[in-house]
Formats: C-alpha cells, sequence, structure tokens
C-alpha cells in the first residue's frame, strides 16, 4: 500500500513538472521608469492567469531593450511610436498619431517585430504651468499663447524648467524655439534632473516646465497642461509589441493583449503612475488592483 501510494505520488508530482514545463514563456521587458514598470506588471500578472509563464526583466536603458528585442532576448515590450519612428527609425518629419503607429509598424515588422493593437495613451512631451501662474495667467492655454507673454514680460524670474536631455537634443529644444519663435535663452532656461522640474513647479520656484502627459504627479501637483497648438511633440501612443516568432508560436496572443491594451488611456496611467510615483504603493500591488478592478475574459 505505501509503495502504491509512493508511486502514485511520483507520477502526480512528475505531472505537476510536465504542466509546469508546457507553460508557454513569455519574457516581457521594461524599461527604467514607473510606467514602464506598471505596463509591464500588469500585463505579466494578467498573462499568468491566462496560463502562461511570464518573466519580467526591468530597469532597462531605452537602447539595450530595445537590441534584446530585437535579437530575441526578449518577447515583448510596451513600447511609444514616437520612441521607435525618431530613435530607432530614423524618421524626422512630422506625423499624426495615425501615421505614427501605421509607419512604425511597417518599419519594425521588418526587423521581426509586430505591433499588436496600441493603448489609447500618448506618453509624450508637454509644457505645464503651475498653479500659482495658471492662476495669475488664466489666458494661458497654448504654448503660442505662453510665448507671448514671455515675450510681453521679459522677467528674470520667467523662467522655464527643461530636463537637460531635452534641453541639448536638437530635436528638442531647439526645434521648439525655432518653431514658436520663443523669447527663451540659457539665461532664463533652468536644466535639472526630469523629476526635480516637478518640484519645481510644485514649488512655484518657475513659470512653466517640460512634464510628460501621462505623470502622476500632474494631477496630485495641481499642474497645468498647455496645448501643443504648433503640434511640435510627436506623438507617443504605447502598444504591445511583440516578436514575429512569440506570435507564430502563440499566434491567441494578439487577441489576448487587445482588450488589456484599450484599457489604458491618459487619464488612466496618471492615476496608476500617481499611485507609484506619489502614493509610494508597489507596482506589484497596484497592478493586481487594476486587474480585480477591471476584470477580463
Amino acid at each position: 500500500m505505501k509503495t502504491t501510494s509512493f508511486l502514485l505520488g511520483c507520477v502526480l508530482l512528475c505531472a505537476g513538472f510536465a504542466q509546469a514545463a508546457e507553460k508557454p514563456l513569455i519574457r516581457i521587458g521594461a524599461r527604467v521608469f514607473t510606467e514602464q514598470t506598471l505596463l509591464a506588471e500588469i500585463t505579466a500578472q494578467y498573462l499568468r492567469a491566462k496560463g502562461y509563464d511570464v518573466q519580467v526583466t526591468g530597469g532597462l536603458g531605452s537602447n539595450l531593450a530595445r537590441s534584446a528585442h530585437e535579437s530575441g532576448q526578449l518577447d515583448m515590450l510596451w513600447e511609444y511610436t514616437g520612441v521607435s519612428l525618431v530613435a530607432y527609425n530614423h524618421v524626422t518629419e512630422k506625423l499624426d498619431s495615425e501615421q505614427s503607429y501605421a509607419r512604425v509598424r511597417e518599419l519594425d515588422a521588418q526587423k521581426g517585430l509586430v505591433w499588436l493593437t496600441p493603448s489609447k495613451f500618448s506618453n509624450t512631451y508637454a509644457l505645464a504651468l503651475p498653479k500659482n501662474v495658471a492662476d495669475q495667467y488664466p489666458q494661458i492655454n497654448t504654448i503660442s499663447e505662453l510665448n507671448k507673454v514671455l515675450h510681453q514680460e521679459a522677467k528674470t524670474n520667467n523662467l522655464v524648467a527643461l530636463d537637460t536631455e531635452f534641453a541639448n537634443r536638437s530635436d528638442g529644444l531647439e526645434g521648439m524655439v525655432q518653431l514658436y519663435d520663443m523669447n527663451l535663452t540659457r539665461k532664463n532656461i533652468r536644466q535639472m534632473d526630469a523629476g526635480l522640474v516637478y518640484t519645481a513647479l510644485r514649488n512655484g520656484q518657475v513659470f512653466a516646465g517640460l512634464v510628460y502627459t501621462t505623470d502622476g504627479r500632474l494631477n496630485a501637483f495641481k499642474l497645468k497642461l498647455l496645448e501643443d497648438d504648433k503640434h511640435y511633440f510627436p506623438d507617443y501612443t504605447a502598444a504591445p509589441v511583440v516578436r514575429q516568432a512569440c506570435l507564430d508560436a502563440h499566434p491567441q496572443l494578439a487577441a489576448q493583449l487587445m482588450p488589456l491594451a484599450e484599457l489604458f488611456d491618459d487619464n488612466t496611467m496618471r492615476e496608476l503612475n500617481a499611485r507609484v510615483d506619489v502614493d509610494h504603493q508597489s507596482p506589484s500591488a497596484v497592478a493586481a488592483d487594476f486587474l480585480r478592478q477591471h476584470p477580463l475574459n
């Protein structure tokens, strides 16, 4: 009897190992900022519930993530149209959101990467006003209107805070100044770490600052986003991008990821990012709560 029980236990144990081994493996990468961590964690938890074995590699630099994706070390990334368009495919012409998505889908397909159904949010650049400035200048709703005020009131405290990368890129500050004919020089620009831009805005230390449109601190710090009325900033719509080889092996994956991607819009991402960056909740807890609130079949 003991021998029979032992043999049955071995059979069940081996069956369990075999079942675990049969789970399809999906390797997801995430860049080194909150939104990427959240998107990867939500996707991982969602796909595990679908029967996948999911491995997440986070904290990746942009170029390293892309290289690992193209070489087959990663199966999936949440990518942004503007990043692929400008940084990886070197397309400089101005395209709207639909044109950007169509172009990167075509170009990246040649590299074995498939853009699936996109989300409803674009994490692009924007200029924002702190609450004290927005209250004082209610007429400023666009970058052009901001520029008029900067021209009219050339005060030393009319400073614009920018992260160092944007300030020194040819498709960053230089292009924005040219398109909007902005009266911005090194004397009235403050360059700083991207996170410190939000601190300077919250504390009313600058007149305006460069932000990201899905950052959770926008609502928490009561910042006013300005319309990019001349459409300078590229579209950065996010979408799951999966290697063709992975889709060939798991063709159902595209349909499974579609309803998940469609849950994410600008406000949703701001709220999720705020829960991590402002409320200091863990990404895994935020992801689990989000999926509980948005059950998908």
